[in-house]
């Protein structure tokens, strides 16, 4: 059973939409709210598999719910508005459906069957993210529940230094606030770069939504990491949702491969796997960027990289999101450089022309 917030403005349409979601066998709306920031209450409270969405909403509207949702809280978002005109629009901004309201004459039922068709199509990509949805775990006095406890990165590929290959690369590791962070840079980069590897945490099902997403803003071609691709100039390769991105050497180059392994820092995919990856194959010669998320992925492995003469950088408090993930690793002194995210394409850019600020 996968459970829904409906979130519309109208009572009377939510209602409606509430009892065409309920009579689906595999769906159940557990809340319903009148605007984003009701929304956003229930979402905490509820922890819904699904949103529904419509656009024209007060106080809030609901594309720029959206484009916070997706930023903030990435989960599964269908559309229902009469704002037809936007029904391709908003997969940019992240929603994974769109249902058009009943406009023209439209009955009741074909109304309930287009939501049903589209519910339904959406089934093999819920699977995937209630299987990735965090589990809160409470300890309690005097019980016996086990809690996840934190997996260091030498649990899944010990650390063995490379010396500088010559080879530059880049890694970028993200979390909160890194999909819309993320395009900003990919927006300003040009295409004649070294290969880019990015970890950004986000659940299964939504990395190749995004690594189009970023193609289609950037001249880098981007695309989601499969395993065994070798590595090309101009190309950027984004971590799936579910599988640990590293890289080995193969003939001169390098190829991606997925490691379907445990949690490392309590992530899969781990930038500080992706980290400690590059810095085995690459060395002093690599480029590391750590940029807004919650948390401390990337410390072990930004420090590892530091430690050996490759170029480190993390995005400044005032331009984070969250200032969690860089935070850590300026702390544990892994870091060389510390920008505002409106300059991180030009320090990209200068590290492969061979300057390092």
């Amino acid at each position: 059973m996968y459970t829904v917030l409906v979130i519309d403005d109208s009572p009377s349409m939510r209602r409606i939409i509430k009892d065409m979601i309920n009579e689906i066998d595999e769906f159940e709306v557990v809340a319903m709210a009148f605007d984003a920031f009701d929304a956003r209450e229930k979402i905490k409270k509820y922890e819904p598999d699904i949103v529904t969405i419509d656009i024209n909403m007060p106080k809030m509207d609901g594309v720029t719910f959206l484009r916070n949702l997706m930023r903030l809280h990435p989960m599964p978002a269908v559309v229902i508005s009469g704002e037809g005109v936007r029904g391709n629009d908003i997969f940019d901004d992240g929603a994974v459906g769109f249902i058009s309201k009943p406009e023209g004459g439209e009955s009741m039922s074909s109304f309930q069957g287009r939501i049903k068709e589209t519910l339904l199509n959406l089934t093999f990509l819920l699977k995937r993210y209630t299987l990735k949805k965090p589990k809160t775990l409470i300890a309690k006095k005097n019980t016996t529940n086990t809690i996840e406890y934190k997996i260091h990165p030498d649990e899944v590929i010990p650390s063995s230094p490379a010396r500088g290959s010559g080879n530059k690369l880049i890694a970028i590791g993200s979390s909160t606030g890194g999909i819309e962070s993320l395009l900003k840079v990919f927006q300003k980069l040009p295409s004649n770069l070294p290969p880019i590897l990015i970890t950004q945490h986000i659940p299964y099902g939504f990395s190749n939504s995004f690594a189009h997403r970023l193609n289609d803003h950037s001249e880098v071609i981007v695309a989601e990491a499969k395993d065994g691709i070798l590595l090309e100039k101009g190309h950027a390769y984004l971590a799936p949702g579910n599988m640990h991105l590293t890289i080995v050497k193969s003939g001169l180059g390098f190829k991606t491969k997925l490691l379907d392994t445990k949690k490392v820092s309590q992530h899969k995919p781990s930038v500080d796997v992706l980290y400690r990856s590059v810095n085995n194959m690459i060395g002093s010669s690599a480029m590391a960027i750590i940029m807004t998320g919650m948390g401390d992925d990337g410390m072990i492995g930004m420090k590892d990289m530091f430690d050996n003469h490759a170029y480190t950088v993390a995005q400044n408090e005032e331009s984070c999101v969250v200032f969690g993930m860089p935070a850590k690793a300026i702390k544990a002194g892994g870091v060389k450089d510390v920008v505002h995210l409106d300059d991180i394409a030009e320090y990209i850019i200068n590290y492969a022309k061979g300057k390092r600020k």
